[in-house]
């Protein structure tokens, strides 16, 4: 299961509507690992400034590698992600996150980074199994 949904925010959704606010604190509490390495990386940009920040560190076990492929690989949490921190997010691997600004300053980066040669450039064989 890829988050813990509470009974009060599973009973709103099968009301209907979900409060994002509500959805958002329960990627938060589900995949805290995959949280902490956004936030860092979005607190990094604002930091830093420059066109993106991004993590290349592999994560520390199979559980933390699990809760960034479950943020990332899923439409409705990537995007409550980058709505509640007003960013692009994009990933390669298991384990490379990026976080990019909203602005166009950044598309020509982004798209750089999320090509065909950008993936392949990012190959190594310590990863082949990640």
């Amino acid at each position: 299961m890829s988050l813990d949904v509470s009974p009060a925010l599973l009973e709103q959704a099968e009301r209907g509507e979900v409060d994002e606010a509500a959805f958002v604190d329960c990627v938060r509490n589900s995949l805290p690992y995959a949280w902490e390495m956004i936030s860092s990386l979005v607190a990094q940009l604002k930091v830093d400034g420059g066109e993106f920040a991004d993590n290349q560190t592999p994560p520390p076990d199979e559980q933390a590698r699990g809760q960034l492929l479950r943020a990332l690989a899923s439409d409705a949490i990537r995007g409550a992600l980058q709505r509640h921190f007003g960013v692009r997010l994009a990933f390669q691997n298991c384990h490379r996150v990026a976080v990019f600004p909203l602005d166009a300053s950044a598309d020509d980066r982004l798209a750089r980074f999320t090509s065909v040669r950008g993936q392949l450039l990012n190959q190594s064989p310590e990863l082949r199994d990640c």
